[in-house]
């Protein structure tokens, strides 16, 4: 029996493209979204910092959201606005460092829509206490959101005059490789006890009377790091956070170590734990 030319080539070029191996997809950029505004921290510096290391040394996507006053400036003291929410509905993870906000509706539920669907977050210091609505239906989250998603409210610190000397608990956990055994913080201790909900302390922190590691301890030792679940969706968060803290590179290893963890990628953080050289001086 004799084929048409047309439908012999017709075959085997069909031949061909089924024995070809599909392309594979190319790996996608964890999509990192970090929320910044706070009063006291520099938050809007810090985060800016780490998302570089993130992008630079290990190939991440990052979106820094800011908050901005009405005249468009960016301005950490205004609380009433954080333009560009809409990244999470995309985002893979959130990063969250903001203190006493006063979100519009429609932000505040971009917020509370990502944490509800049980998707990963990261939360840094004053995000124990992000917002602070003086009434209405919105209240309730000046203390809940801290609580229920991140492990506790706000409570008290132990004295701006202060500072921490943190020590690891869970030395063989992914968020604690490459982190010095002990190591000073700038940083006031927050007193956090008792957790609330399945939180799993990575950190401890003891006060110290003064601004030096050579400062007398006082007071009572309280976790400084932790994890935990919101919704099923994996939580880090660290009392940690002055400005002068991101000094150390344990502190910045806690954070990225920690963002790794969140997004469910662990086993990709080295023994020695992530590198966190800055890209910038």
């Amino acid at each position: 029996m004799y084929w048409p030319l047309m439908t012999v080539m017709l075959l085997a070029a069909s031949v061909v493209a089924s024995a070809a191996p599909a392309e594979e997809p190319a790996t996608k950029k964890p999509h990192v979204v970090f929320v910044t505004g706070d009063h006291e921290y520099d938050s809007e510096v810090t985060m800016p910092m780490i998302a570089r290391i993130l992008e630079e040394r290990h190939g991440m996507k990052c979106t820094v959201l800011y908050a901005v006053d009405e005249t468009g400036k960016r301005n950490p003291q205004y609380e009433k606005n954080i333009p560009g929410l809409e990244a999470l509905a995309t985002a893979d993870l959130m990063v969250m460092y903001v203190r006493f906000r006063v979100l519009p509706d429609d932000q505040l539920r971009m917020i509370l829509d990502y944490v509800q669907d049980g998707r990963p977050v990261v939360g840094l210091r004053t995000s124990t206490h992000a917002f602070l609505y003086r009434e209405g239906p919105h209240v309730r989250w000046n203390d809940d959101f801290g609580r229920e998603v991140f492990g506790q409210k706000w409570i008290r610190h132990h004295g701006h005059d202060t500072s921490t000397q943190v020590y690891t608990m869970l030395a063989d956990h992914p968020i604690t490789r490459g982190l010095e055994p002990s190591f000073h913080v700038r940083s006031w201790l927050y007193h956090v006890m008792p957790l609330h909900g399945d939180c799993v302390p990575l950190l401890n922190g003891a006060a110290l009377k003064g601004p030096d590691a050579a400062s007398p301890v006082f007071g009572t030792p309280n976790p400084v790091a932790w994890t935990k679940t919101y919704h099923g969706g994996r939580v880090f968060f660290t009392s940690l956070g002055h400005i002068d803290d991101f000094k150390d590179a344990s502190v910045r290893r806690l954070l990225v170590n920690g963002i790794y963890w969140a997004l469910g990628r662990e086993d990709a953080i080295p023994p020695g734990g992530c590198n966190v050289e800055p890209v910038e001086p």
